[in-house]
């Protein structure tokens, strides 16, 4: 890190970064040579060293995740009061559902979630919202790679046809694949391209979470989750089959 902040203001010769962060020239130079490797850092015409297009990516991915969380708060909030359970957002990294936002609901319910966490895809309502654009032969190859990641697992033919009933609905339920006592109803956010770039949930314990209330949050959820595609720049409402 020291080294990367020898150079972010302007390119410097692995002498000047040595000098700046009293290192040896080999270790400079070694580290340097990892650094440009990943990306990190890249060496000019000048024979300097620079920022590498990697920090740049990730200044981008860190901005649009702030901005993400921003402009879909006051959309949540309200979510949050009027089911007065734990509303989340969350996106795809890495394979997996990173939580970017969580508010906690009015109820007496503790939900394991935390923002920042990671959570698998395949077992979680925001996950499958995540997945929702997947084609047959790639949910497969998910379940095949990823099944032993539900605490409860779903046979294959069965997870497959609930995932073609939700991508034809626009919207996810979790039934209990990722704990037993949790149940939550999701749906996914596109931008301005139609992409899926994140989804929300309303998740609380069976106790308050039946089937008949899970049914009856589905146009509540669905409905928020279109306005934040429509603030993210998404045109056309989400059709769904009841």
């Amino acid at each position: 890190m020291a080294i990367i902040d020898a150079v972010a203001d302007q390119p410097a010769t692995i002498a000047d970064i040595a000098a700046a962060t009293g290192l040896s020239y080999s270790t400079v130079h070694r580290i340097v040579s990892v650094l440009v490797e990943q990306r990190y850092l890249k060496l000019l015409a000048s024979r300097n060293v620079g920022l590498g297009p990697r920090l740049i990516e990730l200044n981008f991915a860190a901005h649009s995740r702030l901005d993400l969380v921003q402009r879909a708060r006051p959309f949540l909030e309200e979510l949050s009061r009027l089911t007065r359970d734990t509303v989340h957002l969350a996106r795809l990294e890495d394979g997996e559902v990173s939580y970017l936002d969580k508010l906690a609901g009015s109820r007496a319910v503790e939900i394991s979630s935390r923002i920042g966490g990671r959570k698998p895809v395949i077992s979680t309502g925001v996950g499958k919202a995540l997945i929702l654009d997947y084609s047959d032969d790639r949910l497969n190859d998910l379940y095949r790679s990823d099944h032993s990641l539900m605490t409860h697992p779903v046979p294959q033919e069965e997870w497959l046809q609930r995932m073609r009933d939700y991508r034809q609905r626009g919207f996810t339920f979790d039934l209990g694949e990722d704990e037993a006592s949790i149940r939550c109803v999701a749906a996914p956010l596109r931008d301005t391209t139609g992409r899926i770039v994140a989804a929300i949930s309303v998740s609380s314990t069976i106790e308050h979470m039946g089937q008949t209330r899970m049914s009856g949050l589905v146009d509540l959820v669905v409905s928020v989750a279109d306005r934040i595609s429509a603030d993210l720049g998404y045109g056309p409402a989400r059709k769904r089959q009841g």
